[in-house]
């Protein structure tokens, strides 16, 4: 971990926390994390991916860890994500580059590859499929209809409320929870402190995480507060509506889907057939079968890192 490199580039009016590892004209690999989670997610990717001869770039995304939090909701449209990475990638004088995304990460990569596909040499994504447009009803009211406003999302379009909520946790219990988290019917969490402390059952950690690991999420989220990254969810119909010029457009890069099967996502409704049954492939048609990796949750770059770099690779090495 010591060899990582961290530096602050300046882009897109913010200071971006940006980790990175490999050799500097080695084929780049742009890392994009989820929530609530940061460039240390990929921590075992830069390892194995730097060795094979892959430049790592690893960003923090803005409103997390080390990078600049702006204060206001509407600096966190889809447009300022991508608009931050293609930023990235111009500081570093990068025409291309393979994009690596999980949880937000992946809704921000295919939101990416859309809007600028001539960046992307090739796509990975985790956990969330693309999830096309539909004109007919905002975001944040088609997944009030499914879960009702107890689900977190809706719960967390109250400024101030969840993030207060959250903070005021043991972060460690709290990263804990979350990152070993399993949902097999999906969907229906709350992300409130009440259901999160609900279990009396004492926690412990999966073989796959350490209190080293824990810690490091724990310090920083107590640095930088969750604002940032639930103004992502904040910004969700906003998002619906600056998007309406791409409703129907589809992903045309090269791309490998992967989830597990007690992932959250894997069990929204209707979800299993859109990945399986063309609805998918329809919308990304340069799309390899997707990958269902057994046992794996939401979590799945960090629950199987080996397994998750192998595919990467894989994958990419044929560009």
């Amino acid at each position: 971990m010591e060899s990582i490199s961290h530096k602050l580039i300046d882009v897109n009016g913010i200071s971006m926390h940006v980790a990175e590892k490999g050799p500097e004209d080695g084929p780049a690999i742009l890392f994009i994390h989820g929530f609530p989670e940061l460039w240390y997610s990929w921590r075992h990717h830069i390892l194995s991916l730097s060795v094979r001869g892959y430049r790592c770039i690893v960003p923090d995304l803005r409103g997390y860890g080390d990078s600049t939090a702006p204060p206001s909701v509407s600096s966190y449209t889809i447009f300022h994500l991508v608009g931050d990475l293609i930023a990235l990638l111009d500081s570093l004088s990068l025409p291309q580059v393979f994009v690596v995304g999980h949880d937000w990460g992946a809704i921000i990569a295919w939101n990416l590859c859309m809007f600028r596909p001539d960046r992307v040499k090739a796509l990975v994504n985790l956990s969330v499929a693309f999830m096309p447009r539909n004109p007919a009803v905002k975001t944040v009211d088609y997944f009030r209809s499914l879960y009702g406003d107890n689900y977190y999302v809706c719960r967390f379009q109250e400024y101030g409320l969840a993030d207060e909520e959250i903070a005021s946790m043991d972060l460690k219990f709290l990263f804990t929870k979350l990152l070993a988290m399993r949902t097999p019917r999906g969907g229906a969490i709350s992300f409130s402190k009440a259901s999160l402390e609900s279990s009396k059952e004492p926690l412990l950690l999966p073989p796959w995480l350490s209190e080293e690991d824990i810690e490091y999420f724990a310090s920083k989220f107590q640095k930088s507060g969750f604002t940032g990254g639930i103004n992502y969810y904040r910004c969700m119909d906003i998002n619906w509506e600056l998007t309406a010029p791409w409703t129907g457009a589809q992903i045309n890069v090269p791309t490998k889907y992967i989830v597990g099967d007690v992932d959250l996502t894997y069990h929204y409704p209707g979800i299993q057939d859109f990945i399986h049954k063309g609805g998918l492939k329809a919308y990304v048609p340069l799309l390899e079968e997707p990958v269902v990796v057994k046992g794996a949750g939401h979590f799945i770059q960090q629950e199987r890192a080996q397994e998750i770099s192998d595919h990467i690779y894989e994958f990419i090495k044929i560009f």
